[in-house]
């Protein structure tokens, strides 16, 4: 039993309750949030290296026993390439992200349980990506829900309320179909231990388990994972909940916690459900697992959200609009991948399929991220997204503008950045496939070069309309002279509000228009990410290599269940 395993759930619920304890000192809780976030990320980086590398090496899976009670009775953490990755990139963005708020978040707001709430949110996260059980991932899932619901409502407006009661409805609404699901896999299986219940599910004859309804039930729970990925139809919450939040949550949102019901699909859909022997025969489909099932419903759904996230971005009045229904229209992209693979006979293009979307997953976690932020940003220092407001920000604040740049090139698919080789993979997985002979594979390739067509639209209309040109009204007015350093910058009247939106209700004394350190911070914060985005880009191989580690754990229910039950458990029947 590997204790490393807790080692970032511990860091981030003891940075939580420090915050929380020191909340009163505006300057010690931050200093206390910040050291948590360096210590979370150090914890997922011994993780990784204790998973994954060195490279190139096969991935290992260990497992901490909570109270030392042996599964399938006690409660297990389980860290395997695939955890382990998403971890990682929880952890980078969950830093930057925090780093930001510490200048960004008003005084009121930091006092106002911002970072306990911030770091209780990590923490769900964390034990979403590491939990060996369902009901815990249940769990998990409440515990980062809570505080999203809380941070989305933080600025408090009318609009801002609105936003959260959707989004606290529909969650809550998801939460119990998934809690009624995962009762119904209890009474039909006997389990809610992950292995345990893709053992049982290999050899069903031996554990008295009925498929079929199983089935039904995962397509219940698939329904709650989509909602908390933003699939559409389930799509509703994400603009106004990433409009009304503020910008470092909206990342952290965007970039992290969508990627917590991506994460679920795969775990559970290709490495638990798709141990499962069930004949399936739909039109175009034919297979004798789960998961034929559920390659037509993941190709529908992955293609309305590029069509209609994309279309949707392309109208768009502000910048934070545009990116919300860009962040649809890009989880689509990462699920087409797993759509192909669920589809595929061929283990190695189910492989890629499955490295595909992670690495997708990967490069849209840290390029949207950044881009939330530099639409913070903008709204800090010239109090308004809107385009019709904006224009000439790459002259009077070129920094930000290049990686606002850069971030939207990631995501456009322009060589060497990171996230061409994403596009290429996704590409890719669908012309191996149509060169296989399987159905569909044809319409992937169609569907990807038209959302690739309309991200290009989109992010080509935010460039110009907010940075090109000759600056609009409200630049003019905040930055009336080039910003490259630490200058004093003009807030135009009523930007605070509107821009970084004052937490008090204005009863709290106000902080005045935000600093040039603040600012500076702040745009350091964006350029580092940008050229972390580089930097990834550049050392595509490495998350390569790390990606189809992932995608091989999460395809191997076998050694899966070897690692959590132990060999003897481990039965012929289950896949390796």
């Amino acid at each position: 039993m590997s204790t490393v395993v807790v080692a970032p759930l511990l860091v981030a619920l003891v940075t939580a309750i420090a915050t929380l304890l020191t909340r009163t000192n505006d300057g010690v809780n931050r200093a206390v949030s910040l050291l948590g976030g360096v210590g979370y990320l150090a914890a997922a980086a011994l993780l990784f290296q204790r998973v994954v590398l060195p490279l190139g090496s096969p991935g290992r899976t260990v497992v901490y026993q909570v109270a030392d009670w042996q599964a399938p009775f006690g409660i297990v953490l389980v860290a395997d390439p695939l955890s382990a990755f998403m971890v990682a990139l929880s952890a980078v963005v969950s830093l930057c992200a925090l780093t930001y708020s510490v200048l960004y978040v008003d005084s009121f707001g930091q006092r106002l349980s911002y970072h306990p709430l911030y770091h209780f949110m990590v923490v769900g996260v964390t034990g979403s990506f590491l939990t060996g059980d369902i009901f815990n991932l249940f769990v998990w899932f409440e515990v980062m829900l809570m505080s999203s619901y809380i941070l989305v409502l933080f600025y408090s407006g009318p609009e801002h309320t609105r936003a959260a009661l959707n989004y606290v409805v529909l969650n809550l609404i998801g939460s119990a179909v998934m809690l009624l699901a995962i009762g119904g896999l209890y009474a039909t299986t006997g389990t809610l231990n992950m292995a345990d219940l893709a053992r049982r599910l290999a050899d069903p004859a031996t554990y008295d388990v009925a498929v079929a309804p199983v089935l039904g039930l995962a397509a219940v729970l698939f329904s709650v994972f989509a909602l908390k990925a933003g699939l559409v139809p389930f799509q509703f919450w994400v603009p106004a909940a990433y409009r009304a939040a503020p910008a470092p949550v909206t990342a952290m949102l965007a970039g992290v916690v969508k990627k917590v019901g991506v994460y679920a699909i795969v775990r559970l859909y290709f490495t638990v459900f798709a141990a499962a022997t069930l004949p399936v025969s739909l039109p175009f489909v034919a297979g004798d697992s789960m998961l034929a099932f559920f390659g037509p419903v993941l190709f529908v759904m992955a293609t309305a959200s590029i069509v209609l996230g994309g279309v949707g971005a392309v109208g768009r009045p502000d910048v934070d609009e545009l990116l919300a229904y860009s962040s649809i229209s890009q989880v689509g992209f990462i699920v087409l991948p797993f759509a192909v693979a669920a589809t595929a006979d061929s283990t190695a293009v189910r492989t890629l399929g499955v490295t595909a979307g992670l690495v997708y997953a990967f490069n849209h976690g840290l390029a949207k991220s950044l881009l939330f932020l530099a639409s913070g940003t903008v709204q800090e220092a010239v109090g308004t997204a809107q385009f019709d407001q904006l224009g000439g920000l790459a002259r009077r604040a070129p920094v930000l503008a290049a990686a606002f740049f850069l971030g939207a090139l990631t995501l456009i698919g322009v060589p060497p950045l990171s996230g061409f080789f994403g596009k290429l993979l996704v590409f890719q997985t669908a012309a191996d496939a149509l060169a296989g002979g399987a159905a569909g594979a044809s319409a992937a390739i169609l569907v990807a070069l038209l959302g690739a067509v309309l991200t290009i639209a989109y992010y080509t209309r935010a460039w110009n309309d907010a940075f090109w040109g000759t600056p609009g009204s409200a630049v003019e007015a905040a930055i009336p002279s080039r910003w490259a350093g630490p200058v004093e910058v003009e807030a135009e009247e009523g930007a605070v509000a509107a821009g970084s939106g004052r937490t008090d209700g204005g009863d709290a004394p106000d902080d005045g228009p935000p600093t040039s350190f603040a600012l500076t911070v702040e745009v350091v914060v964006v350029a580092a990410m940008a050229v972390t985005v580089v930097a990834f880009g550049l050392g595509f191989e490495a998350v390569y290599v790390s990606a189809t580690a992932a995608a091989e754990a999460a395809l191997d229910t076998g050694g899966y269940v070897e690692a959590v039950l132990g060999s003897a458990a481990a039965l012929s029947g289950v896949v390796a």
